[in-house]
C-alpha cells in the first residue's frame, strides 16, 4: 500500500519493510525510503509487508464444563517483527486463517474445563492461555503477538434468561429477609411504647390517686378542726354527697359526653361509701390474718 516500485528503483513507506530477491532468491530487507536495483543483476523488489499492529476478531462457539454452550469474541493484535519479516513473507501465505486456527484450538480446549461463572470471572486467564499458544507458534513465523482481548462472552439466550431468573429471585429473597427484619424491629418497638405508654399511665393514675387520698385526709383535718363533734364518717359522706352532685351537674352541663345511667338518688350515696368503707375493712382484716 502506497509504495511506489519501477524496474530500476522503488520507494518503501514508514512502518514498513520491502523484502528484496537476487535471481528468485532472498537478499536482504530494505528500510524505508527510496531504493535502487540492477535488475542486469537479477535483483529485485519481491514485495513490502506493513509493521503497522493488525487486528484480528475471532468468534468462537465452545461449551462448558456444566454443558452450557457460548460465543466468545476475541480480538487478537498482531504484528510482524520487523527483523524476521523474510520468515513472515514466506513462511506463511494466509496469517489470518493460521491465527483463527490456533484460537478455536486453545479456547476449546481451555474453555470445557471451566464452569460458566468460573468462564465470566477467569476469561483473562483464557486470554493469557491464548496469548502464550500464539507467541510461541506465531513467532517462529516471524509475527509477534501484542495483545489478546475477550471481548465478549454470549450464552445461550434460555440460558441467559434463566441467569436474570435466579439472579431475580435471590433478590427478591434478599428484600423478603429485609423486608421482615424491618417488619420486627417496627414491632418491637411498638411494643416497647405501649409498654412505657402503660407505665407512664399506671404512674399517672398512682399520682391521681395518691392526690386524691392526700386532698381528701387534708379536708377532714381542716373540717373536724373548724367543726367540733364531727366525726370522720359523717365528713366522709359529705363529701361523697358533694362529689356526686358535682358529676351530675357535670353530665349536665357538657351535651358531647357519653352518659352512664345509674340509680339515682341520695341514698345510694350511703351504699357507695358503705360499699368502700366495707372493702377497705376487709382489706385491711386479710392484711392482718396475712401477717
Amino acid at each position: 500500500m502506497g509504495n511506489t516500485v519501477c524496474l530500476f528503483g522503488g520507494c518503501i513507506d514508514q512502518a514498513s519493510v520491502g523484502v528484496i530477491e537476487k535471481w528468485g532468491r532472498f537478499e536482504k530487507l530494505a528500510e524505508p525510503g527510496l531504493h535502487f536495483f540492477n535488475p542486469f543483476a537479477g535483483q529485485m523488489l519481491a514485495g513490502v509487508l506493513s509493521t503497522r499492529i493488525n487486528s484480528l476478531d475471532v468468534k468462537i462457539e465452545t461449551k462448558t464444563k456444566d454443558n452450557v454452550f457460548v460465543q466468545m469474541l476475541c480480538s487478537i493484535q498482531y504484528r510482524v517483527v520487523k527483523q524476521n519479516a523474510d520468515d513472515a513473507f514466506y513462511e506463511l501465505q494466509n496469517p489470518r486463517e493460521q491465527i483463527q486456527a490456533y484460537v478455536f484450538d486453545v479456547v476449546r480446549a481451555v474453555v470445557p474445563k471451566m464452569n460458566l461463572d468460573e468462564l465470566f470471572e477467569q476469561k483473562g486467564e483464557v486470554a493469557k492461555h491464548v496469548l502464550e499458544e500464539l507467541a510461541k507458534v506465531m513467532g517462529e513465523y516471524g509475527y509477534s503477538i501484542e495483545h489478546i482481548l475477550m471481548v465478549d462472552i454470549i450464552p445461550d439466550p434460555a440460558v441467559r434468561k434463566a441467569m436474570n431468573e435466579i439472579n431475580a429471585a435471590q433478590r427478591l429473597q434478599l428484600a423478603s429477609v429485609y423486608k421482615g427484619e424491618a417488619e420486627k424491629i417496627l414491632q418491637v418497638k411498638k411494643a416497647e411504647a405501649e409498654a412505657e405508654s402503660k407505665y407512664l399511665g399506671g404512674v399517672g393514675v398512682a399520682r391521681q390517686r395518691q392526690a386524691i387520698t392526700d386532698g381528701l385526709r387534708e379536708n377532714i383535718l381542716n373540717f373536724s378542726n373548724k367543726v367540733e363533734g364531727t366525726s370522720s364518717k359523717e365528713i366522709m359522706d359529705l363529701i361523697m354527697v358533694t362529689q356526686y352532685f358535682d358529676t351530675i351537674r357535670d353530665l349536665g352541663s357538657q351535651s358531647n359526653n357519653t352518659t352512664v345511667f345509674i340509680p339515682h338518688g341520695p341514698g345510694h350515696v350511703r351504699d357507695i361509701s358503705d360499699q368502700l368503707r366495707n372493702g377497705l375493712m376487709e382489706a385491711k382484716s386479710a392484711n392482718l390474718d396475712g401477717n
